[in-house]
């Protein structure tokens, strides 16, 4: 994402990234809500595609969203909607704010279109995410990614995801629960098999309670890692299915290197996101796809640079998708054109029975 001026992102990007990643990034999207009110943000990203599609019981205005990570307190939602997403993702939010990890936590490998990133959940608590919610115009569909706060202990995870969900269920179209950063200590343990179903069990039933409450059902999502094998996948889809959890996120970032080996900032720790995750991502959406029911809604994330890849997470399984590190080396038009793609294909394959089954 660019600046505010009507300087093409091309241009722009150079002077982005003679920053600090995280410096650059926290200019942008001031930049990018001043660009959205004066309506800047409409002529950086191009023409919004409408491409409606209803997944989860929700209605999309397109099937490419904003992956979490990006606008963690839901601060800048106007500014990024303005760019012609068919949904919003925002968090992830803990029950209580938190710095996150020392920085610097954000690091570009450029040669690879990829980001390093340990930054740690970092972000000022739910009331202040709820608080922006209620302030911004957004009314299209908008995602809230939950977690657990740093310190609590892994045994009592379940209290801050269910303290997370009653504060924002009111103001979310769906809830993603977030079991798989890398960045916070033990947290991928919550993907094992016995901690996961009762995680899921207890956000369940919070949720039908919540639902009877406030004459509303809205769906939960669960994010997974790409760093699972085949039987860790077809165990998480089993309980998937079983707790009637409404979609998966398929995948948040990877602990691998092996793509990027002997680059510089390679050696970081944290999660690899960009170009080097597009398969990795692709290949649990795949895993995914075959494990699940038919027409069970997967949302592919991961290495999305062009419009083919794109493409690639529908052919892989995908119903819809979301775009984060592709932003940073691509540009706001990024969003416009696999929309587009998306668009596109699902015309050129109605009908048919593997467009059915997305």
């Amino acid at each position: 994402m660019g600046p505010a001026s009507m300087i093409p992102y091309a241009a722009a990007r150079p002077l982005l990234f003679a920053l600090d990643a995280e410096t650059a990034h926290e200019l942008t999207l001031r930049a990018l809500d001043g660009a959205a009110r004066f309506g800047g943000a409409r002529v950086l990203s191009g023409c919004p595609v409408d491409d409606p599609v209803e997944v989860m019981g929700l209605r999309f205005r397109n099937r490419v969203g904003l992956a979490a990570g990006l606008d963690k307190n839901a601060a800048h939602v106007d500014g990024l909607a303005a760019l012609g997403f068919g949904f919003l993702e925002v968090g992830t939010v803990t029950p209580r704010a938190q710095s996150g990890n020392p920085r610097p936590r954000l690091f570009r490998l450029a040669q690879r279109e990829a980001l390093i990133n340990r930054m740690g959940f970092n972000n000022d608590g739910v009331d202040a995410l709820v608080a922006n919610v209620a302030r911004s115009r957004f009314r299209g569909v908008l995602g809230i990614n939950i977690g657990k706060n740093a310190d609590t202990p892994l045994e009592r995870a379940a209290d801050d995801y269910l303290a997370g969900l009653g504060r924002v269920y009111r103001h979310a179209s769906y809830v993603a629960v977030n079991v798989s950063s890398p960045n916070t200590a033990k947290l991928r343990a919550l993907q094992s098999h016995d901690a996961l179903d009762e995680l899921l069990g207890a956000l369940c039933a919070r949720r039908d309670r919540l639902a009877r409450s406030q004459g509303r059902r809205v769906p939960l999502a669960l994010k997974i890692a790409p760093d699972l094998d085949d039987a860790q996948i077809e165990a998480i889809a089993a309980l998937l299915a079983r707790h009637r959890i409404d979609a998966v996120i398929a995948t948040n970032t990877t602990v691998s290197r092996e793509a990027v080996a002997g680059l510089p900032n390679a050696a970081q720790s944290g999660g690899l996101s960009g170009r080097p995750l597009f398969e990795a991502s692709n290949r649990v959406i795949r895993a995914l796809r075959a494990a699940l029911p038919r027409g069970y809604p997967i949302i592919g994330v991961g290495g999305i640079l062009c419009a083919d890849d794109a493409r690639a997470k529908l052919v892989a399984g995908a119903t819809l998708v979301q775009l984060y590190t592709g932003l940073i080396y691509r540009g706001p038009t990024l969003v416009g054109q696999c929309a587009r793609a998306l668009r596109d294909a699902t015309r050129a394959t109605a009908g048919s029975p593997a467009r059915a089954e997305a």
